[in-house]
């Protein structure tokens, strides 16, 4: 979506990145955030210098380009995921623009866990689907 408003509000031609560019963001993307959520002293330089920060785990950026990095996100877990943050990424190659949404803390999404679920896990049910299982007596 992103880089059709590029196009046809600014006349600017999207960026796409390859299938091997993009896997290569998504696995630098992904360092960003476990660095970000591991590493007080990353997600310090993260804040004051967030090019060398993102060049650490292989974000390696324009020189004079413009980074935001979003930490304070909505409780809402953002609904465009990965593919959002890859479409901000495309649109900052072409914009020179950077966003990168980093939270503060991981959003974990429990949609996909029915009630049932939650509260196996609560209370430390653990479900054996192996058959001849080797823990049964």
């Amino acid at each position: 979506m992103l880089p059709e408003l590029l196009q046809r509000f600014w006349g600017m031609i999207p960026v796409t990145l390859s299938q091997y560019e993009r896997a290569e963001f998504v696995n630098s993307y992904t360092a960003v955030l476990i660095q970000a959520w591991s590493n007080e002293d990353y997600a310090a330089r993260l804040e004051y210098n967030p090019q060398a920060a993102l060049a650490e785990a292989g974000l390696e950026l324009p020189r004079g380009a413009t980074i935001c990095i979003s930490r304070d996100m909505p409780d809402v877990v953002n609904r465009d995921g990965v593919e959002g943050q890859v479409d901000l990424y495309e649109a900052g190659l072409v914009t020179g623009y950077f966003e990168f949404k980093v939270p503060v803390v991981p959003m974990v999404s429990t949609s996909e866990l029915s009630d049932a679920d939650l509260d196996s896990v609560a209370a430390g049910q653990v479900g054996c689907s192996c058959c001849p299982c080797c823990c049964a007596t």
